[in-house]
């Protein structure tokens, strides 16, 4: 047996890449604040189209291949039968021309008896000198012979109706079944064409409903825009009015200080107002401390979270790596299972040629045996 290299198997480590490929993908989709704002990712949807339509083109490709390869052995199997038929219509023409050149009745050994001596070998000595081993007719043999001859060929003609009839039927038949087949085949393409069609619909109201789908996500999108401008022009709007109605821009007395419950605080004018209180801004450094540390806090989290996530892709790289090299050791060790056993299938035919050609014949013929036979016309 000869060694056979198998081939290696690729598939893990495609779908370890794919996965890959995905995560990565998601990363960078999660992450990017702007597409987690708005909501609607325009690109991505006209990619999806564009490989949607690729992959339908490549159908189509496709299927149009297919119907070229079925055309061609379509023809392929038409000029088989063709060329068939002609090889066997020269085989008859030739096996009939051999027939009317080589085995006529008037050059068979008894010519002379059927044909009365026309175009038999006639012998120049005379029948005094001729031996009994010479004679062709003896006492008692022409009796019955036309009526025997007549029945002879009537049994010829018959047996050539037989066959004419035979091959005939034969003929028929063959018409038959090819007819069968040929309406197989119409059925098949008819039926594939059908099946085309169907799929063509199927693939046409699929693309019609992705269209339909993409159009009111984007009517979607644009009216949600709208809102939102409107939104925004009607908070501008309101924070303007804001603006000029303040107590900032009305110079009023109570920005400085504001009713508390019942009572009311003592007015402080605005020409003679000095500026903030130290409670007030102590109260706003507080406040502004309570922020940092509430970002810090947040920062924090958000490492922990990072650092959580990345050693579980750190498990996960190391688990999928652990799974390809227990896929090499298993393609290595079928790989030498297979090889040990092709030695071994050598080794038994090796045993088996010699003990063949050592031990089982080793009694071969000469010449003498051979040359025994054929050696009479007998």
């Amino acid at each position: 047996m000869y060694k056979v290299d198998l081939p290696l198997d690729q598939s893990i480590e495609n779908a370890v890449e794919r996965r890959r490929s995905a995560e990565t993908e998601r990363k960078a989709r999660i992450f990017n604040t702007r597409l987690r704002v708005m909501g609607l990712d325009v690109s991505a949807l006209d990619q999806q189209v564009q490989k949607k339509k690729h992959q339908q083109n490549m159908e189509i490709q496709r299927d149009k291949a297919f119907d070229k390869l079925r055309e061609y052995y379509d023809e392929a199997l038409l000029q088989q039968d063709i060329d068939e038929k002609e090889k066997q219509d020269t085989l008859r023409a030739e096996l009939t021309q051999y027939r009317a050149t080589h085995q006529c009745v008037e050059d068979s050994r008894d010519a002379d008896l059927k044909c009365g001596l026309k175009g038999a070998f006639s012998s120049t000595t005379s029948e005094g000198k001729l031996g009994p081993a010479s004679m062709t007719l003896f006492q008692g043999e022409h009796i019955g012979e036309e009526q025997m001859r007549r029945e002879q060929m009537k049994k010829t003609d018959r047996d050539l109706r037989a066959q004419k009839e035979d091959n005939e039927r034969k003929h028929v038949g063959e018409k038959q079944r090819e007819m069968i087949v040929n309406k197989e085949l119409v059925l098949q393409d008819l039926r594939g064409v059908q099946l085309h069609a169907l799929d063509e619909e199927c693939k046409k109201a699929t693309r019609i409903a992705l269209d339909n789908y993409n159009h009111a996500l984007t009517a979607e999108r644009a009216e949600r825009l709208k809102e939102q401008h409107r939104r925004e022009e009607m908070e501008k709007r309101a924070e303007m009015q804001h603006t000029l109605t303040s107590d900032m821009m009305t110079e009023c007395a109570d920005a400085a200080e504001r009713e508390l419950g019942g009572r009311r605080a003592a007015r402080v004018l605005v020409d003679r107002w000095k500026g903030m209180s130290p409670e007030q801004l102590s109260a706003i450094h507080r406040e502004r401390e309570e922020q940092r540390q509430e970002r810090e806090r947040q920062r924090d989290a958000e490492k922990i979270q990072n650092a959580a996530w990345e050693l579980q892709l750190l498990k996960q790289s190391r688990k999928a790596e652990e799974e390809d090299r227990r896929a090499e050791e298993l393609r290595r060790e079928k790989r030498i299972q297979a090889d040990h056993y092709n030695m071994q299938l050598a080794r038994e035919q090796q045993e088996h040629q010699e003990f063949l050609n050592k031990k089982l014949y080793t009694n071969k013929p000469s010449k003498d045996y051979f040359h025994q036979f054929n050696t009479s016309s007998r």
